[in-house]
């Protein structure tokens, strides 16, 4: 079994070591390296080449957001689980708008933590439902007093609308795929279509806008 190779960035030593012992229980999962800030984990990107980062928000010096735009802009880049707590409404936004792939609590159980990580190393997206509220709050465009415009969702597809419903469950491509009995490639090309339409920068923006508009979540 090929296990997902992970980074672990985190200011806080005992963090990152429980956070260690939970993930390294599993075994599809392997922390190959430890970062106690952004700048660090950019560096154990480059020498590791991991599937994904559990990012921390507030680090000093280079924070999560600002590490994560950069991975973001280089082509490959592994996937970015955003590790934040309850208030951190201040940062939210510019972790919103870092790329990040999912957002996951601190104080989550592990079982979440685990299925988090795997969903997002997958390809698929995650945003803690107690967070939800706050990521839509700030994701809400500044030109629509009720959020994202509803007609939106009515642009898309009833195909995409289904693709898009199952984005909205953390569904990774492949897993699309066999929900819907398509060829991953043409889920690609949906999702693609939707990002496009709903004016998204990635799959945690498309859901956010989907969740925002009034799509029912199932």
């Amino acid at each position: 079994m090929s296990r997902l190779r992970l980074v672990l960035a985190d200011d806080q030593a005992m963090v990152r070591a429980g956070l260690a012992l939970i993930l390294r229980a599993e075994d599809d999962l392997t922390v190959v390296a430890e970062a106690p800030d952004g700048a660090a984990a950019l560096v154990a990107v480059a020498r590791h080449a991991p599937d994904l980062v559990l990012m921390d928000v507030r680090m000093p010096g280079t924070d999560g957001p600002t590490a994560t735009r950069r991975l973001k802009a280089e082509p490959g880049a592994p996937a970015v689980l955003m590790l934040t707590t309850f208030d951190d409404d201040e940062v939210l936004e510019a972790a919103l708008d870092s790329g990040a792939d999912g957002f996951v609590l601190k104080d989550s159980p592990a079982e979440a933590l685990i299925a988090a990580v795997r969903a997002v190393a997958a390809g698929g997206s995650w945003i803690d439902p107690r967070v939800l509220p706050r990521v839509i709050a700030r994701a809400r465009r500044p030109s629509g007093p009720g959020g994202h415009d509803a007609r939106l969702l009515q642009s898309l597809t009833p195909r995409e609308t289904d693709v898009l419903r199952r984005m909205c469950r953390g569904d990774s491509n492949q897993e699309i795929a066999d929900a819907l009995r398509m060829g991953e490639r043409t889920v690609k090309t949906h999702v693609s279509a939707v990002l496009l339409k709903l004016g998204a920068r990635d799959r945690v923006g498309a859901v956010v806008a989907a969740l925002d508009a009034g799509l029912p979540r199932d």
